[in-house]
């Protein structure tokens, strides 16, 4: 046994987070910590890392424990150098040996070697090999990305026992997501985490902590398991308070009748109408679920932006996006995957006409309305309420051509009378996140940008903004990392595949990996610098090879090859034409994968030929 917690109670406010809860975790474990947005997840992480006491009850550790915490806030306004920030996971002697890197001075030689520390040099540098940083960079200047990775850096230097994630994958990028979801399926300590990720739980949980309404329950089982018990369990709760209320009903019933309460053989049962009153009152009703719903405004032309044959590239740096030819029509739902830094926010702006391309044309559409959801939140002002975020000082607002009170509108976003005067600082990732979502949904829009939208959203509220994104009739462009939220939201991808080549692929994030689909992580800010190999002196141009003729059976086969590249150009047509049908992936799973291994195979046999075609021109 690592850790266990014993009959621990936690409040903030006048809510119950935790209701004498125990649990236990021990070496090797792997569970997934989940609850609702404002449930108290990552205030239960921070009493089992110590960084908070509980108000009851006992956290118990193992002699020896070594934990480590990666917070799910970003260490955004650090100065030190990525090596020290590193380091300082191991506390002072981290600190000394940072310091004498950088200025070795006797003072911290001699603190050093009494505290032993020059064997954890080994230590730091294998952390930042193994995560790719880059230990000269300052910490501040890091992308989102890399700033979580080297917080993660900072927790593994420590080699914990139990290492604690809340939100570990949020500001990354799919490939880092990936590589982290390797990296910790292969770590042997044991893993505490939160996430929303479904696809990240479903691989790594082995154990759920369910936490809901202050109780915490625990599940022996991966998370779909999971989600299946979770959900018999909600029903079998629902039978048996809907037949206590009615049991209620019926006593208050007699009682009111009249019937006289002093009367020995009724005191009993006017006791016992007491007892199931104070029950009623004592108990935590589950939140409900929110009711989202938008306003998609005026429709806008058939064609939102056609760009063809599109180059840019920031000024003294090289092509984002190189000879990109592409049509966004009103309803397609297109989701842009690739590295932080790949040029997906710039891509965005070219579709919606803010940037103007180094070459090429872009052709934008009509009557266009874009609502965009930012991954920072920049729109909402962390000083005031919710409800002044959202209605400005107005008492209503108009939504969908219709006026509702502002505090009805907010309701169905799950922010009740209190939630909705708490100031936006105050409110979990997840609650911020909903606010954000009533905000922007607030506004007529038929052109939806949603950069990230998915971060510490419960899988409650995810699943309701999938279902939303579907029914909405406008157009959406979706930057998410979330690989479930993008296969079951966008058809068709736009991948950045390295040195400005942006491709589509039909489908979702999982078509786009069995079609093939792969891209290359830009170097950045935070990744270490790779050693270039110099330039070959240069050597005389050999002479041209004299042109040689074909034999009579290769001349047939490159004359035929034009003729079979038209042919396969339009079966390739006809197999988008029906991929791209609203009611395609409707059908019976085992038909979607085989239409899509067709168009695949096709798409091979293409460029085999346009390959085969080339070189035997060049022959000739």
């Amino acid at each position: 046994m690592l850790l266990q917690l014993d009959g621990v109670s936690l409040r903030y406010g006048t809510q119950v987070l935790a209701d004498e809860v125990s649990a236990k975790i021990d070496r090797g474990d792997r569970i997934c910590l989940v609850g609702r947005n404002g449930e108290g997840k990552s205030s239960l992480l921070q009493v089992i890392a110590g960084q908070i006491d509980p108000e009851g009850g006992e956290v118990v550790r193992a002699s020896g424990l070594v934990q480590a915490a990666l917070d799910q806030e970003l260490p955004s306004d650090c100065t030190d150098s990525v090596y020290r920030f590193v380091a300082g996971g191991l506390g002072d002697v981290g600190l000394w040996l940072a310091d004498y890197r950088a200025d070795p001075r006797p003072e911290l030689q001699a603190h050093i070697e009494s505290a032993h520390g020059w064997e954890l040099l080994p230590r730091i540098d294998s952390v930042l090999d193994r995560l790719g940083l880059n230990p000269e960079e300052t910490v501040a200047d890091l992308s989102g990305g890399w700033q979580r990775r080297a917080s993660l850096a900072r927790a593994l230097v420590t080699e914990p026992d139990l290492l604690v994630l809340d939100e570990p994958t949020n500001h990354l990028d799919i490939a880092a997501v990936e590589w982290l979801e390797n990296f910790l399926s292969s770590y042997r300590g044991a893993l505490l985490f939160v996430s929303h990720d479904r696809a990240l739980a479903q691989r790594l949980a082995k154990t759920v902590w369910d936490l809901d309404r202050g109780r915490l329950r625990v599940f022996l089982c991966g998370f779909d398991r999971y989600q299946e018990e979770k959900e018999k369990l909600l029903e079998e709760e629902a039978r048996n308070e809907a037949l206590f209320d009615k049991k209620l009903a019926q006593e208050e019933a007699w009682i009111r009748q009249g019937i006289k309460a002093r009367r020995t053989r009724n005191e009993g049962r006017v006791r016992a109408l007491q007892t199931l009153r104070r029950q009623r009152e004592a108990r935590r009703n589950r939140q409900g679920v929110a009711k989202m719903s938008l306003d998609s405004g005026e429709m806008s032309g058939k064609l939102v932006a056609e760009l063809t044959d599109v180059s840019f590239a920031y000024p003294g740096e090289k092509p984002l996006i190189r000879d990109l030819s592409f049509t966004l029509m009103r309803g397609d739902r297109v989701g842009l995957i690739g590295p932080n830094g790949a040029g997906k926010s710039t891509l965005i702006r070219l579709l919606l006409g803010e940037l103007a391309p180094d070459s090429g044309n872009v052709r934008l559409g009509t009557k266009q309305q874009v609502a965009y959801f930012d991954q920072r939140r920049d729109q909402l002002n962390p000083q005031l309420t919710v409800l002044d975020n959202i209605a400005e000082g107005r008492e209503s607002i108009t939504v969908g051509g219709k006026t509702r009170h502002a505090m009805s509108y907010l309701a169905d976003f799950l922010f009740s009378g209190v939630k909705a005067r708490t100031r936006v600082e105050a409110l979990s990732g997840g609650e911020r996140n909903r606010a954000l979502l009533a905000k922007l949904f607030s506004q007529p829009a038929n052109i939806l940008v949603l950069d990230e939208p998915t971060n510490d959203l419960d899988v409650e509220t995810l699943e309701l903004l999938e279902q939303l994104l579907l029914d909405f009739p406008g157009t959406v462009l979706l930057v998410s990392h979330d690989r479930a939220f993008l296969d079951n939201v966008v058809d068709s991808c736009l991948a950045f595949e390295g040195d400005g080549v942006v491709r589509e692929y039909v489908g979702g994030y999982a078509d786009f990996l069995r079609q093939g689909g792969s891209f290359a992580v830009p170097e950045e800010k935070g990744q270490k610098a790779q050693e270039k190999p110099q330039a070959k002196t240069a050597e005389p141009a050999a002479a041209a090879p004299k042109r040689k003729k074909l034999s009579y059976k290769l001349q047939r086969e490159l004359d035929s090859l034009p003729g079979k590249i038209e042919q396969l150009e339009a079966e390739i047509g006809e197999i988008e034409s029906a991929v791209a049908e609203p009611d395609f992936y409707q059908q019976e799973q085992a038909q979607v994968e085989e239409k899509l291994r067709q168009l695949a195979d096709k798409q091979a046999e293409l460029e085999a030929a346009f390959e085969r075609w080339a070189e035997l021109d060049s022959e000739q």
